[in-house]
């Protein structure tokens, strides 16, 4: 079995104006498939084929640790981290409810709060990553990861994510990731899949 091209959760149209039907062509059907493309041949008649992402993830970590050899890691989480991303996002905007608003509320004081800190941190970051929401040590998080370091660098279990590689924005906003990020906090997160992932309290699983 190998790693499919997770499908996109809405039309390619749905986040616009923020995010483009162009980008979503782009960066899904071109970025995204690629890291599918060379997943699945770095596999094909080895150990880890017919394995789920997860544990692809996890190996190829570990092997990256021992050997330096970070291909097939580079690879497999970025193949996660955008079925993850499409998930944290959504057509209509959202507000956190219940479980997830009660724990920000403890965390940052607000949701106003934590939209700050998400475009701050998402902001500062240097060069390609990612910045998440996470639930850690009983509270809500915001973490931020390089390049293509994944969940499994958390050491938390990760609520949402948004894409900081350039890939992600540039179309629609060249270098002005602040404005990108602005547009994508205040309209387009999907709170109710943050609030499903804290109450599972386990981490995400890409689809098969």
């Amino acid at each position: 079995m190998s790693i499919s091209l997770l499908p996109l959760p809405y039309a390619e149209t749905a986040l616009e104006p923020a995010i483009s039907a162009t980008t979503l062509q782009t960066h899904h059907g071109k970025h995204h498939k690629a890291y599918v493309d060379k997943t699945n041949a770095a596999i094909e008649g080895g150990e880890l084929a017919g394995k789920n992402l997860e544990d692809i993830v996890a190996a190829a970590e570990a092997k990256g640790d021992a050997t330096g050899d970070w291909g097939l890691f580079n690879n497999a989480a970025q193949v996660w981290n955008h079925g993850f991303y499409w998930h944290s996002l959504s057509p209509e905007a959202q507000s956190p409810q219940g479980e997830l608003a009660a724990a920000i509320d403890a965390s940052f004081g607000s949701f106003d709060a934590l939209k700050t800190e998400l475009a701050t941190q998402g902001t500062a970051h240097f060069a390609s990553g990612w910045v998440w929401l996470v639930a850690k040590d009983g509270k809500v998080a915001v973490e931020q990861t390089h390049d293509a370091a994944t969940f499994n660098s958390l050491g938390a279990t990760p609520l949402l994510v948004i894409d900081l590689w350039e890939h992600a924005y540039y179309i629609d906003y060249k270098n002005l990731r602040p404005d990108y990020l602005k547009q994508v906090i205040d309209d387009h997160l999907n709170w109710a899949f943050a609030g499903e992932n804290l109450s599972r309290g386990a981490v995400w699983a890409y689809p098969a």
